[in-house]
């Protein structure tokens, strides 16, 4: 598989087989990931990989906070930005239309679409859970290299017959999840990722968000 094959088949999975991942095969994922450039060779990730009762334990600590506080905890490092514009507001509520749609959600189902959206919080079924850890000291650059690092697990995934899905929502818990996951004293969670062998029967996997036009986002000047 090539690089441009990987990137276009590549989509956030929200749908896994119950079929473990080895131990061998994290291994040599998050190894070869490792190469993902960082400026000044940083390195500023860390990662915390669950399997069975861990992963379990933090699905758990996760599902009692919510139940307490359903909006999470406060967060200086917000998902998104309040004042989100345009175009990027219509893009968000078009990619969740879409994927409501697949899954043939009405939006005036509310309910429904919450309960879906709970499964966020059980790593959508995936039998790993990789945490993304970065110390609170590192700068917005630091952060756009550890993205670095988490789209080459992505692609080296796909490359494996893997998928995964990007799971920033985490960061709405980062005080809990600090403590649970016995964190140093300035380190934090970034975000989560699910990882495992996708079920292409799944409707939420049937879903390819669009992506804009060249002349939209870039520009050529002579």
């Amino acid at each position: 598989m090539t690089v441009a094959e990987a990137l276009d088949k590549r989509l956030s999975v929200r749908g896994f087989l119950d079929k473990p991942v080895s131990r061998e095969t994290l291994e040599t994922l998050l190894t070869a990931a490792q190469r993902a450039p960082s400026g000044g060779n940083l390195q500023p990730w860390r990662v915390i990989a669950l399997t069975g009762k861990s992963k379990d334990d933090l699905i758990r600590v996760a599902q009692e906070k919510l139940s307490k506080s359903p909006m999470g905890e406060p967060t200086d490092r917000p998902i998104y930005p309040e004042d989100l514009g345009e175009p990027h507001r219509s893009r968000r509520f078009q990619v969740g239309e879409d994927l409501y749609g697949a899954l043939g959600i009405p939006r005036e189902d509310k309910a429904a679409r919450l309960g879906w959206f709970a499964n966020n919080f059980r790593f959508f079924g995936a039998p790993v859970a990789l945490m993304i850890v970065i110390d609170e000291c590192m700068g917005h650059g630091q952060w756009a290299h550890t993205g670095m690092f988490m789209q080459s697990i992505a692609l080296l995934a796909t490359e494996m017959g893997l998928g995964t899905c990007m799971q920033e929502c985490w960061g709405i818990l980062r005080p809990t999840l600090k403590e649970h996951l016995g964190l140093g004293e300035t380190e934090m969670l970034y975000c989560g990722m699910a990882l495992g062998y996708p079920d292409w029967d799944n409707p939420a996997n049937q879903m390819r968000s669009a992506r804009a036009a060249l002349s939209e986002f870039a520009e050529f000047r002579d």
